[in-house]
């Protein structure tokens, strides 16, 4: 891993940025950099994940039907776009996107911390009740007794969905 520290922060300009940069071997999908800055003044983080190959756009389509489909492995670079159909939510590339890798339960986890947040935070009653019937769906779904749809679709390439049950397909661009 190389790492450099005391860099410029883009954000507060302390010089407490640490950036970072590891190869790894991810199976089934191939050898892969890890990228990321880290704020330890105040918070900044983004990461990104690059294929070691350059890679054609690429779209993926999971059917999420049971408790085992939960260790689906993810590779999510932060150009992706990620979406649970049934669940109507998605994570949208932009300044804030970042890269990772992970399984179906930590991205539905994560889905999951952004629309508690939401429930706590917001006065209009809708939207808190929209927000408890969603985490509902997803404690579900985690259980295997609410099938949904995951689509990650890539542009350039660098995010997959590790699993035979997977589709793939090229990205229309």
């Amino acid at each position: 891993m190389d790492t450099l520290e005391h860099q410029s922060c883009p954000l507060c300009h302390k010089k407490t940025l640490t950036l970072t940069e590891e190869e790894t071997d991810v199976p089934f999908f191939g050898r892969a950099y890890l990228f990321s800055m880290r704020c330890s003044s105040c918070g900044y983080f983004i990461s990104d994940i690059e294929a070691e190959q350059e890679r054609d756009p690429v779209k993926y389509t999971l059917e999420i039907n049971n408790e085992s489909d939960m260790k689906i492995r993810i590779v999510k670079s932060s150009n992706a776009t990620v979406r649970f159909k049934e669940l109507k939510m998605s994570m949208e590339p932009g300044s804030s996107s970042t890269g990772f890798i992970t399984n179906v339960e930590g991205l539905l986890e994560r889905f999951k911390q952004i629309i508690e947040q939401e429930r706590d935070s917001n006065d209009d009653e809708d939207v808190r009740e929209n927000a408890k019937r969603l985490l509902k769906k997803i404690w579900k779904i985690k259980l295997g007794d609410n099938n949904t749809t995951l689509i990650i679709e890539d542009p350039g390439g660098n995010s997959a969905i590790i699993s035979e049950k997977a589709k793939v397909e090229k990205l229309k661009k």
